[in-house]
């Protein structure tokens, strides 16, 4: 997995190890414990991202490696790029409309800078009219947030929360 060019499937590993996808999934869960010990905290991380596999460098030592390799400092994003951003990791796949809908403003630009940076991509077409392109997160989505996989994006607020509901006044 470390010289793999891309993330992986179980399916590919098994091909290569010559092994059943079932073993390869068990070993890919060790690995996941492994590198996510507390008490033993790893420099890797077993990312996971629609199906596929890559072994990373943990986000808490991004600027380490960055000066190391003679990288610029990761580029922030504007606040209307995590705006997007933050759509399309909960809504995907989504269409371009659907997120100008959401945001209320055209999203082009957005997603155009989005796509450059790699952080989102094409992933097909919607079956309605116009055949709009649908667009997902990548794996890359995940390591510049230092994420391991989606299920760690934290819970999608209502905004309901922030009204105290009637069970949550104390008794008089």
């Amino acid at each position: 997995m470390f010289v793999a060019p891309s993330p992986v499937t179980t399916v590919q590993l098994a091909t290569t190890l010559d092994i059943s996808p079932r073993l390869v999934e068990k070993g890919l869960e060790i690995l996941r414990q492994r590198y996510m010990q507390e008490e033993n905290p790893s420099g890797v991380r077993l990312q996971e991202h629609h199906a596929r596999f890559q072994l990373t460098t943990a986000s808490e030592f991004s600027l380490v490696i960055e000066r190391f390799l003679g990288l610029d400092a990761t580029s922030r994003l504007s606040r209307a790029a995590l705006e997007t951003l933050a759509i399309i990791a909960y809504q995907q796949p989504v269409t371009r409309p659907e997120i100008d809908s959401i945001r209320g403003v055209n999203s082009d630009g957005v997603l155009k800078s989005l796509l450059s940076k790699g952080l989102v991509q094409e992933v097909g077409r919607a079956e309605r009219p116009g055949r709009p392109i649908l667009y997902a997160s990548t794996s890359d989505f995940l390591q510049h947030f230092g994420l391991n996989s989606l299920q760690e994006l934290p819970p999608l607020s209502t905004g309901d929360e922030t009204q105290p509901g009637p069970e949550s006044y104390p008794d008089d």
